[in-house]
């Protein structure tokens, strides 16, 4: 019937009918193929990650963390929360963090580019208090001794007092520092840096002379805190998160933060609403040990990039009020050497930039001076004891000491003279002795011995006693007392060494020299010193 109505030859219909069934079956198979999966064994496929997903294998097995700090400051607490991140994140399977204090992380510092050297699995935290304090003590060690990985944080610092401070608000701080700069003591971490900077900064902004801050150095934000939460400092410095949990107890008190508006949920006034025109930042980093592979490095450059972009770090950031200054490879290399360059200049002003330069002219002058007066007064003491007298037989010539006879006898009886021949060197000259009595023949053998050498020893010994005196009481009087009566002590009693008979007139020079070396050195030379009971008047 079909064939009939088509009209076409039977094997030109049966070809027709292959081809469709064919086309069928070949339709059918492709349908079937679809429904197949990808990867019907479940195994990870070994084609490159989309971009934008993450790898489900940990990039590292095992990543040691180095902070250069005691337990509880700043670079232990990015530590700390690296620590946590990264296994979270899935980046590494373990971490541990490992604490080497001292030095504001030099030590730490010197430590991990000796010990880590071409370890691809170790990263150390560092930031502007190591790069200060690299600055401050010249050390032989530095950030070009490392390979940068990243800048990771940016961090405001705070001003606060314990709940028990006289002073209730920043204001009373800067008053009574304007007043008497030295009577207020700033406590913060280590010398050269951020809290040392912050310091300098508000001294500055406010008409102090930075180099008269007092300024308590320690060794870790722990250390500080404890010193600030005992009173041990008038004002305290540090990171908003080293002072969270403190704040939060009700045991310390913020003034101050150093940010350039009020912070999202802090009701804390900034520096500049208080009329102190400063704002200041602190920021943390990573860095590699020195002698790693460039495969190594990317390896590391890939690992914190997928740390700081995951939500485990965004929410360590809100949590700590950290600031996310990310910044990777050679342009965090460039900062850091940008930074050096502005800190440098800082630490000078504060006289930390050299130990020697900090000292200033001041203590070579004292030190000077002292061994000048010893000198002198044991160099004019020691002639008045005389000479020993001579022993008993013993008389003194032109050529020494020589024995003598206690007989009348002339020595030369039964001997020759040895002058015959010789024109006697004495003709003309008038004897040396004429006049004089022999001591042995006038008043006898003259006392020796301890009896006769006790009074003039214990006369020549004397300004020795009274000089060093002097020095063990300036050292106890100069912090509590101050410079002014401190070394009017140390004058007087020096001026005592040399003439024990005009105290009055010695004590009204001690301090009139002790009033305008202070004037000269604290106020023209703008040098740190103490000035105790008096500050009130100076």
């Amino acid at each position: 019937m079909l064939d009939a109505l088509t009209g076409a030859a039977p094997s030109t219909l049966f070809l027709r009918r292959s081809v469709l069934l064919g086309a069928l079956a070949a339709s059918a198979a492709g349908a079937a193929f679809a429904q197949i999966p990808d990867n019907p064994t479940g195994r990870a496929s070994s084609a490159p990650t989309p971009a934008g997903r993450a790898s489900s294998a940990p990039t590292f097995d095992h990543v040691r963390l180095i902070a250069p700090a005691a337990p509880g400051g700043g670079w232990d607490q990015t530590a700390r929360v690296m620590q946590d991140v990264l296994p979270r994140a899935g980046i590494a399977r373990t971490a541990t963090v490992e604490n080497i204090p001292g030095a504001a992380g030099l030590i730490g510092l010197a430590r991990f580019i000796g010990a880590e050297q071409g370890n691809g699995d170790a990263l150390m935290v560092s930031g502007l208090i190591m790069l200060g304090a690299i600055v401050a003590q010249q050390s032989p060690v530095s950030f070009r001794d490392v390979t940068p990985i990243a800048r990771l944080t940016g961090e405001y610092e705070a001003i606060a007092v314990p709940v028990s401070s006289p002073f209730q608000s920043l204001g009373d701080v800067i008053g009574a520092f304007r007043e008497r700069p030295e009577s207020i003591s700033w406590g913060g971490g280590s010398a050269g840096g951020s809290d040392q900077i912050l310091a300098g900064l508000i001294a500055e902004a406010v008409g102090v002379a930075p180099r008269r801050v007092n300024y308590i150095a320690f060794s870790g934000g722990g250390e500080s805190l404890s010193a600030i939460l005992g009173g041990q400092v008038s004002v305290g410095i540090n990171g908003l998160a080293e002072f969270a949990p403190q704040t939060e107890a009700g045991t310390l008190r913020l003034l101050a933060v150093s940010s350039a508006g009020r912070l999202p949920g802090l009701d804390v006034p900034t520096l500049r609403e208080q009329g102190v025109d400063v704002e200041f930042e602190n920021w943390r980093s990573v860095v590699a040990p020195p002698g790693i592979t460039s495969a190594q490095r990317q390896r590391l450059d890939a690992a914190i990039e997928s740390m700081v972009r995951s939500s485990q770090w965004q929410e360590a950031l809100t949590r700590y009020r950290w600031i996310d200054r990310y910044l990777a490879g050679e342009p965090f290399a460039r900062f850091a050497n940008a930074e050096e360059a502005r800190v440098r200049p800082m630490l000078r002003e504060l006289g930390a930039s050299d130990p020697a330069d900090s000292l200033g002219p001041y203590p070579v002058f004292v030190l000077a001076g002292l061994v000048v007066f010893a000198v002198a007064s044991i160099a004019r003491r020691l002639p008045a004891a005389g000479p020993l007298p001579p022993s008993p037989g013993l008389r003194r010539t032109g050529r020494g000491t020589r024995p003598t006879r206690t007989s009348n006898i002339p020595r030369t009886v039964g001997q020759v003279p040895r002058t015959v021949g010789r024109v006697p060197r004495t003709v003309g000259r008038v004897p040396r002795t004429v006049g004089r009595v022999p001591q042995n023949e006038e008043s006898g053998p003259a006392e020796s011995g301890p009896a006769a050498r006790g009074p003039a020893a214990r006369r020549s010994a004397m300004p020795i006693l009274l000089v060093a005196a002097a020095v063990v009481i300036n050292l106890l009087l100069a912090e509590t007392a101050g410079f002014v009566i401190a070394s009017a002590a140390l004058f007087w009693l020096t001026a005592r060494a040399f003439d024990a008979g005009h105290p009055i007139r010695d004590a009204v020079c001690a301090a009139a020299v002790s009033v305008g070396s202070y004037i000269l050195f604290a106020r023209m030379l703008d040098l740190a010193l103490p000035a105790g009971v008096l500050a009130g008047w100076f």
